[in-house]
């Protein structure tokens, strides 16, 4: 498992969310963004390998984009949110676990195990 884990549960079904796109990112000097790694959910709404094996990120801020509208165009389902974005900062070499708990007009996260 890498250091970096999500998951997406879609609160309204009570069921994972399963083939959402997923984009990690680390900050540019100003305001911009450099993607870093892409993943998408498998079946159980998980991506436990965002990160190549062994490696640790340093000390700072990153940002998981989620492309959440995929996910309800697939279901046909009017969403609030094209995407969600969580920015979180990492502190030392300890796992990561970022999950998403989603509906079409609203999320929530917090900083999982």
């Amino acid at each position: 498992m890498s250091q970096l884990t999500t998951h997406i549960l879609d609160t309204t079904k009570g069921r994972p969310a399963a083939d959402v796109t997923v984009v990690l990112y680390t900050p540019l000097p100003g305001d911009g963004w450099l993607e870093m790694t892409r993943g998408v959910t498998n079946h159980d709404g998980r991506i436990p390998d965002l990160l190549s094996p062994g490696l640790r990120l340093p000390v700072g801020m990153y940002k998981l984009k989620f492309f959440t509208q995929e996910y309800f165009d697939r279901a046909a389902t009017t969403t609030f949110y094209p995407f969600v974005e969580i920015t979180f900062t990492v502190t030392d070499a300890a796992h990561y676990h970022v999950p998403l708990l989603l509906t079409p007009y609203g999320y929530s996260t917090y900083r999982g195990s």
